[in-house]
């Protein structure tokens, strides 16, 4: 018995997120699936983190024990051979026996796209969110996040009595003719808190919201009294199609 790492991949389109649920379709219970086909008796995996519902993945990490007497590069192929299309394992790696994907994680990436266009299109909008009326430059806006700060105008707790407080280590945005990328590193986010920076980021691009609105919420500032209009937009969410954890690091630990 050993215990193993896995990266996965996957169209987070048609999945109720990567934890599993009574009844849903989510990415732990087909990748449960599959390893179940192959001789894996185990009751759960474990997974680096939660995505949301319509949330991608290019370098998800989940591990389990398995006994398997076989290469990796052969485990890899029996995975992917009975998972679902829209899921892939690029990677297999042996672990340490008290290896925790969760636990373990040093930092965490996550990138957002979106694109700036007022007919729809319905090919890129499956992975990417379609921003109209057009945005300003949002590189400045990048600066604001790095640093320790309490979140908790952007995201929520992922435990009833979590703190808010994170750490991002960086935060930048990429401009390409209409579409731009937000790349954002922490050690952990708070719930949708990716999403929700992104959205108020877009605020302030099309004029709705000012960088001074966010700093003030970053500090726990907020104004009083605040209209209603600018709690609406400070509660705002992107949509999930444009996120994807793209790496999780663990420090050369594993």
């Amino acid at each position: 018995m050993a215990r193993y790492q896995i990266i996965l991949a996957y169209d987070g389109t048609d999945f109720l997120g990567s934890q599993r649920q009574a009844g849903a379709r989510t990415v732990q219970r087909d990748l449960e699936k599959a390893l179940c086909k192959i001789g894996w008796q185990g009751r759960s995996i474990l997974l680096a983190g939660r995505t949301d519902t319509g949330t991608h993945a290019s370098g998800q990490v989940a591990s389990f024990d398995l006994d398997w007497g076989h290469g990796l590069d052969d485990l890899r192929r029996a995975l992917n051979a009975n998972l679902p299309n829209d899921m892939a394992v690029r990677s297999v790696n042996l672990a340490s026996a008290d290896f925790h994907p969760r636990f373990d994680a040093t930092c965490r990436c996550y990138r957002y796209h979106l694109f700036c266009q007022d007919v729809r299109d319905p090919l890129r909008e499956r992975y990417a969110w379609r921003v109209w009326p057009s945005v300003a430059d949002l590189m400045p806006l990048a600066a604001i996040w790095p640093g320790t700060h309490n979140f908790a105008a952007f995201g929520s707790p992922t435990t009833p009595t979590g703190s808010t407080v994170r750490r991002v280590m960086s935060a930048e945005w990429h401009h390409h003719d209409d579409e731009w990328i937000f790349d954002v590193s922490a050690e952990a986010f708070l719930y949708r808190m990716v999403r929700r920076l992104v959205y108020v980021q877009v605020a302030v691009g099309q004029g709705r919201l000012s960088a001074d609105d966010l700093l003030r919420a970053l500090k726990g500032k907020p104004d009083v009294p605040s209209s209603s209009e600018r709690q609406t937009l400070m509660a705002g969410l992107a949509p999930a199609s444009g996120l994807t954890l793209v790496e999780v690091r663990y420090d050369d630990l594993v």
